[in-house]
């Protein structure tokens, strides 16, 4: 193991508390950015699964913020050198609601730091433990697991790695729904999640500096289309468990599907996200009570 990993993986334990109120107006507001009716957000209703998100909010002060719009290194999250920085994937476990007027914590903790050499040079892998309480209880409400990715920054001979066929084994009762991730979706679910991260929506940053094509779609947005795909199709299911991996960036350049299926136990939903290709993009899967 080298000095710089070992320096790294000092942050592990590390751990930050942060607190907040589950307010209604972030309720209607992704309830609208989502193309819904208007939402009841009477307190007491419950949040649907991944809302938490709207929450929590990464208050940094404008003097801290790094280049690429996310706050500068070091501090809770470890000092990671690499330039580029991306979801790439969490896991849940959602043991009680979270309801509009709670009051709400989140301990968060860095649960493991690793590297490995990809095809395209050094990358390190930070899992944060997110723990989500409610109204002072003692026991979480929320469990959730939060992978992210640190990689050099992309080279002139870098080939992207093959594609997958989102569409291979999929049965024809499959749900499906196409999503145009214009400037302004992304631009009200950046503002709702108080995201500053250039590459969604900075089109020079995001194409001269960090090479994409175009703006890309936020992973959580992508994750929280696909819950809404299964709240759409089955109104009223009680998600236990969902987890979702980042297989491809999505970019605004087309429209993309959010797609589902439920499975033969009657409580597996495999969920999954493809491009205008129909290569797949996210890949989750959602347990049901």
């Amino acid at each position: 193991m080298s000095t710089a990993t070992q320096a790294l993986q000092a942050w592990i334990g590390r751990s930050e508390t942060v607190q907040d109120t589950v307010h209604p107006t972030q309720v209607a507001a992704l309830t609208a950015t989502l193309d819904h009716p208007a939402a009841d957000t009477s307190t007491g209703v419950p949040l649907p699964p991944l809302w938490h998100w709207l929450y929590f909010l990464p208050l940094h002060r404008q003097s801290d913020i790094g280049a690429d719009g996310h706050a500068r290194r070091g501090g809770f999250m470890p000092p990671v050198p690499l330039p580029r920085r991306m979801w790439a994937g969490s896991q849940f476990a959602f043991h009680t609601p979270i309801r509009v007027g709670d009051a709400v914590a989140r301990t968060s903790t860095i649960d493991d730091v690793s590297t490995k050499e990809g095809r395209t040079g050094k990358l390190v892998f930070v899992k944060v433990r997110h723990e989500v309480r409610c109204n002072g209880a003692a026991d979480p409400a929320l469990v959730e697991f939060h992978d992210i990715v640190y990689r050099e920054a992309q080279g002139p001979n870098d080939v992207a790695p093959p594609p997958q066929d989102a569409e291979k084994g999929t049965a024809a009762t499959g749900w499906r729904r196409e999503i145009v991730p214009d400037d302004v979706l992304l631009f009200r679910y950046s503002a709702l999640t108080f995201n500053g991260h250039r590459i969604h929506y900075d089109r020079q940053y995001v194409t001269q500096v960090e090479g994409y094509p175009g703006l890309i779609v936020h992973g959580p947005l992508i994750a929280t289309l696909l819950m809404d795909l299964l709240r759409r199709q089955l109104p009223g299911a009680d998600v236990a468990s969902f987890r979702f991996k980042a297989v491809r960036p999505t970019f605004d350049l087309h429209p993309f599907h959010v797609n589902g299926e439920l499975q033969a136990d009657g409580k597996t939903v495999r969920l999954w996200a493809s491009d205008h290709e129909g290569w797949l993009t996210m890949d989750a899967t959602a347990t049901l009570r």
